[in-house]
């Protein structure tokens, strides 16, 4: 036999924590990279047609699917650790910026690496695809995030990013009359498309700072 008490027992959460749910997505994205790999690899590299074709219009699809496809594993093992630490960091601003960021950066910076993407090109046509022009955008927006919202923490972050990673940022920096290697092209729209997301998704703290000035003055 059992016996009641009359108190209620205490609701029980079952919301993760963030950090766990944001490595959950991060580390599905990277193993999503590999399976993509994967399956290229053994259909003869044929998905790699499939990058970003500048000015080309069968070549905007890239812009959909060049984030996810890779030269070779040696290209994605050099991009999956800062896309784990970086993906992961940018899921502590919130899993809903994180999402919002990273769409912004995939197509504001696929459209840009589209207009741009054979300036430099000393061999014609270029197909651009890798996860690193995401990668930049990342890097970008927690750098100036913090900046943009005004908190602690945040500015932190960005700092130690910037620390870290700061010397892949000369990857963004031009370089013409090269045949294939880096795309310059692709890192530098990254950036910008993460530094215009952290602008947009700073929109709220930026709005709140401007009406407290406005009811002190």
């Amino acid at each position: 036999m059992s016996s009641r008490s009359g108190a209620s027992p205490a609701p029980r959460s079952d919301t993760k924590p963030l950090w766990r749910t944001g490595g959950a997505s991060v580390v599905g994205f990277v193993a999503l990279l590999y399976l993509v790999e994967a399956v290229d690899q053994l259909g003869g590299h044929g998905l790699d047609r499939n990058g970003i074709r500048p000015l080309q219009s069968d070549g905007l699809w890239g812009v959909l699917f060049a984030p996810l496809l890779h030269a070779n594993w040696a290209h994605l093992l050099a991009n999956t650790g800062p896309a784990l630490v970086l993906g992961f960091l940018m899921t502590l601003a919130g899993q809903t910026r994180f999402l919002l960021a990273t769409a912004i950066v995939w197509l504001v910076g696929g459209l840009g690496t589209w207009l741009i993407g054979n300036v430099g090109s000393a061999c014609g046509p270029t197909d651009h695809i890798g996860a690193s022009g995401l990668i930049f955008g990342w890097l970008a927006f927690l750098v100036v995030f913090g900046w943009f919202t005004r908190r602690i923490w945040q500015i932190l972050v960005g700092l130690v990013v910037l620390v870290l990673y700061g010397g892949i940022l000369w990857g963004a920096v031009p370089v013409l009359n090269v045949c294939g290697g880096v795309s310059w092209q692709g890192h530098l729209c990254g950036a910008i498309a993460g530094v215009l997301a952290a602008y947009l998704l700073s929109g709220p703290e930026r709005n709140a700072r401007a009406r407290r000035r406005g009811v002190s003055a």
